[in-house]
């Protein structure tokens, strides 16, 4: 199996950014997303993060013009019907996903392999909803996509052992790590990693220290990039919600329920970096300021 185009349906944070390492490993590039703003959005999205790295001369402006010369944007579905691989990126909701997948089914050509981005939610699931279970997979990059080097590469019962190897070829063509997990919640990084968060997050509501001191304890005490808290607002809490959700109806297992004040500040349209306002107030992104928790 040999990829030469790869589709990308959605272009937002996490698209744009596959796009991005896609193109820069000299593949062909179809983005598609369900409307024209939101296309152009993630487009200019792109073609500025290339920018930025011909200015630091990362790459040059040949280079640059090259790569660009490699993407396209649509908001046809149809147009990916050549397409050697699809990547799916769009909202982390089985039914949407579901929904995109059984129409890529009927449009792409018989060989098309499908993978999808999703952090938790069962890619046996997406794949029952296609005649093409065996050449399905989980393909989950990591927030910044150009920046971070894992990507986990998730086989059902059905993946096929020659659609595993192309797929963990092309994630090492990006220059990425791949780490192969099995279709279950959470597959491996959020199965261990949303515990973790989630303890963190009942301590500052129990009082046991401040959000501060929390985040500054397992930032400078285990060595970590960033603290627990801010590392849930980055993520975002929506996000981490409603996949700890996933993984408790999976496992029955505590270490997965959300605690109150996770599920608090969702309701309260409170879901981090993104909203501006998490367990800190990001209204300076550069200076996010700690909050002070009112239960």
């Amino acid at each position: 199996m040999t990829i030469k185009k790869v589709g990308i349906i959605g272009c937002g944070a996490m698209g744009s950014g596959i796009a991005q390492v896609v193109l820069q490993a000299g593949y062909k590039v179809i983005v598609q997303d369900s409307g024209q703003q939101f296309l152009d959005t993630g487009l200019k999205r792109i073609k500025t993060s290339l920018d930025k790295l011909e200015k630091k001369d990362a790459i040059t402006s040949g280079k640059n013009q090259e790569i660009q010369n490699l993407l396209s944007g649509t908001i046809v579905l149809e147009d990916l019907s050549d397409c050697d691989l699809v990547i799916e990126a769009v909202f982390e909701e089985i039914n949407i996903k579901q929904d995109v997948f059984s129409s890529l089914d009927s449009i792409c050509k018989k060989e098309t392999i499908f993978a999808s981005n999703t952090s938790s939610l069962s890619i046996t699931q997406m794949a029952a909803f296609t005649n093409r279970p065996s050449q399905f997979v989980g393909l989950h990059f990591f927030n910044p996509v150009p920046v971070m080097q894992l990507v986990e590469v998730v086989k059902t019962m059905s993946t096929q052992a020659e659609v595993l190897k192309t797929i963990l070829d092309f994630a090492a063509s990006l220059g990425k790590v791949s780490v192969v997990a099995v279709d279950t919640a959470g597959f491996l990084v959020n199965r261990l990693l949303t515990p973790f968060l989630l303890d963190a997050m009942q301590a500052a509501e129990n009082g046991v220290a401040s959000v501060r001191d929390i985040d500054a304890a397992m930032k400078l005490g285990c060595n970590h990039a960033m603290g627990p808290l801010m590392l849930a607002d980055f993520i975002g809490l929506d996000v981490l919600y409603n996949a700890s959700s996933i993984m408790f109806d999976e496992y029955k297992d505590s270490r997965y329920a959300s605690p109150p004040i996770l599920r608090k500040m969702v309701l309260s349209g409170n879901f981090g970096q993104k909203s501006g306002k998490g367990f800190y107030d990001w209204s300076d992104g550069r200076n996010p300021v700690p909050s002070t928790l009112n239960n």
